[in-house]
């Protein structure tokens, strides 16, 4: 199943779409400084957030969160300012692994009571319940596209959390579906009068692809699925993976999806006894 159109797609919408990150911008400066010091405001929030921190073609916000971090918490500044630079760290795909990581190293170079100040502030970030999210920023650091929102419009017709990314939405829907472990969708039927379909292209973690009445595949990174209308069939994340892949609408007359059962546990624990 593997294909060069994958290849191709991928380093074509890279290009366009993906290399694009979400633009900064801050209002602080003219919220809390705007009347008296003008002028710091404008530089705060027009050049240093508005142009320094979209320099993204240069630097990515992941690294540039990092680097503040690492500047504030040697300087010695563990206020206010510090806890928002963690925030936008964790909002940038920085895990609470990683954090830990990086103030532990920066205990050793900027001072041990720093890091230590610097901890209570990550711990009020990072809490308790954040390990699925340090495995879904994990996960988004593998792939080029982003994983996107919660697919709550379909979510009824899911068995577990997913994630939706509209990729183009002109000509061809593109879209970048991604499952958390043991998600999938229900069994389904693409209809059209003509033409119609799907293509799925593999992109990161392990997934299955089942048509009615034979056998799973297992999917990986450049497996690449073509779906015809009028074929039952479902797909999802292994019980031990993420999943993401494209979804690729293929151009048909009066196309419509026919969303069935659900994929119970007792099936999908037979596939996964066998990976």
């Amino acid at each position: 199943m593997k294909s060069l159109f994958c290849l191709l797609l991928i380093v074509t919408i890279s290009t366009t779409t993906i290399m694009a990150q979400t633009k900064v911008k801050q209002t602080a400066g003219r919220e809390q400084l705007g009347d008296f010091a003008p002028k710091f405001a404008e530089l705060n929030d027009d050049v240093l957030f508005g142009e320094v921190w979209n320099r993204t073609d240069k630097l990515g916000l992941r690294d540039r969160s990092m680097i503040t971090v690492t500047a504030l918490v040697s300087m010695g500044i563990t206020d206010t300012s510090l806890k928002y630079h963690l925030q936008s760290a964790k909002n940038n795909g920085i895990t609470r692994t990683e954090i830990a990581e990086a103030l532990t190293h920066i205990g050793f170079y900027a001072g041990w009571p720093k890091a230590w100040a610097a901890f209570r502030l990550a711990k009020e970030v990072w809490t308790d319940n954040t390990d699925a999210a340090d495995a879904k920023a994990a996960f988004e650091q593998e792939m080029l596209f982003p994983i996107g929102n919660p697919n709550d419009a379909f979510a009824q017709y899911f068995i577990g959390q997913s994630y939706l990314a509209p990729l183009s939405q002109e000509q061809v829907g593109i879209y970048n579906v991604t499952f958390e472990p043991r998600c999938r969708n229900n069994w389904h039927i693409h209809h059209a009068t003509k033409g119609g379909g799907q293509i799925l292209v593999c992109v990161a973690g392990e997934g299955w692809y089942q048509e009615w009445g034979k056998p799973a595949q297992l999917l990986k990174p450049g497996d690449v699925v073509n779906i015809p209308q009028g074929v039952k069939h479902w797909h999802g994340a292994t019980a031990d993976s993420w999943f993401a892949h494209l979804a690729i609408e293929v151009p048909g007359e009066k196309g419509n999806n026919e969303w069935l059962e659900a994929v119970s546990d007792e099936e999908y624990d037979k596939l996964t006894s066998n990976e």
